[in-house]
């Protein structure tokens, strides 16, 4: 590991306070946190097609909800480290024969041999260099003006051109360009920061030794910071309140997040909040649930409960994707667009009649043209999912899914707003 813990840092501490002042302003419902990315990154598509695609479709997604929503949006990506991946089964076997798991890139490899399943630590090194790679990448995309809004029409992909929802993209497009002008026209100059925005990245900490060798103490500012990420999260599994990662998570400084599942008892929550937030630092800690659609109306009022119960302050996301997941008929793991969006629509609703603020949305999504969640707008079943199904862990939602998902989002935050039902804060 000394490998890794001799390289540069991934990401500054500047940046990790940069972000951890926005995700305050997000709990304080000012601004909406969107986190995307892949279920799994492969070192394989560290390529710019699919990296500027994945930041394209993320960019897309924010410029929807800023217009539906009227709030600035926070964009985190779950890639450049998100390469390790938990699973339910230690082993899987396929015609009799039994190996360890797939576990993500970053421990061993997808083939289904004795070899490629091994866990090697070499990986870890490879990790770093495409997580840097790809961080490069983006920056130099978003400083380039790749995000520049007075053109956001260099963001289009394939859904503008075929999509039932193309119009209602393009006017949203046209509106914001409209918006930008006039106020240019009125101050008499062309507003600067306009041509960038800021980008953040995030990832399940799940391999302590990966971000350990990456955390670190930096000139100016006290206790440690993990520099692979801004944004790292504690995932279902790992959210021991005696264990390692739960101890390691107490002592860095990032902003962090904690998955919840329906198996998280509010006295476990109430524990990790006792660890993890001692101190109640704005920006400091996420919840991001995960029931699914069949759940959340049993499991989330409890944890908002007993989250208040502490009176301390957290920023509540939903991730509407994993408690969604079930199996096909030809055994491919999928995903319902209509079970994804029921369960946003419902944390909508329970944290409005809380009286808390949903402040975020957190997505498995690609910026490709995959077939591995069933219906959109274009309708897919589960006989289209074949045609195009890529993931070697957990079904994504396609590009013209996820942007379809976001103007379903912004759509509802309009008409509850204007009905004075419940809003997206």
């Amino acid at each position: 590991m000394s490998g890794v813990a001799s390289l540069p840092p991934l990401v500054t501490s500047w940046e990790i306070e940069t972000l951890k002042g926005q995700l305050a302003e997000a709990a304080r419902g000012r601004r909406l946190l969107l986190q995307g990315g892949d279920c799994a990154e492969r070192f394989s598509e560290c390529d710019s097609d699919t990296i500027a695609s994945k930041l394209k479709i993320l960019l897309q997604m924010s410029l929807v909800l800023v217009h539906g929503t009227r709030k600035r949006v926070i964009r985190v990506g779950r890639f450049a480290g998100q390469y390790a991946k938990p699973r339910s089964d230690d082993t899987e076997t396929r015609d009799g024969k039994t190996l360890p798991a797939y576990r993500g890139d970053l421990i061993n490899r997808a083939g289904f041999t004795e070899s490629q399943r091994t866990p090697d630590p070499e990986l870890l090194l490879r990790g770093y260099e495409r997580a840097a790679l790809t961080l490069n990448f983006i920056r130099g995309l978003i400083d380039g003006g790749f995000a520049d809004l007075h053109h956001p029409e260099y963001w289009d992909l394939a859904f503008v051109r075929h999509s039932s929802r193309a119009a209602e993209y393009q006017r949203i497009v046209e509106s914001i360009g409209e918006s930008l002008r006039f106020m240019e026209t009125l101050a008499d100059a062309r507003i600067g920061e306009i041509n960038r925005v800021d980008f953040f990245t995030s990832h399940d900490a799940l391999h302590l030794h990966y971000e350990e060798a990456q955390t670190r103490q930096v000139p100016r500012r006290e206790g440690w910071y993990n520099l692979s990420t801004h944004f790292p999260w504690i995932g279902v599994r790992t959210a021991d309140v005696g264990g390692a990662h739960v101890e390691y998570f107490r002592g860095i400084q990032n902003p962090i997040a904690i998955k919840i599942g329906p198996a998280m008892t509010p006295e476990h929550l109430v524990g990790l909040l006792d660890i993890l937030h001692p101190d109640d630092e704005p920006g400091r800690l996420t919840l991001i649930h995960r029931f699914g659609t069949g759940r959340i109306a049993e499991c989330l009022p409890r944890i908002i409960k007993a989250v208040q119960s502490t009176s301390k302050t957290v920023l509540w996301c939903c991730d509407p994707m994993h408690g969604n997941t079930k199996r096909a008929a030809n055994g491919l793991k999928t995903r319902s667009f209509d079970d994804i969006l029921s369960e946003l629509h419902q944390a909508f609703d329970i944290h409005e009649q809380a009286g808390t603020i949903l402040g975020g949305v957190h997505f498995e999504l690609t910026g490709e043209n995959v077939t591995e969640c069933v219906g959109g707008a274009r309708g897919l079943v589960e006989a289209d999912l074949g045609r195009a199904y890529k993931s070697q862990v957990d079904p994504r939602l396609n590009y013209e899914q996820a942007l379809e998902m976001a103007m379903l989002i912004a759509k509802k935050a309009q008409l509850t707003s204007d009905t004075g039902g419940a809003r997206l804060h």
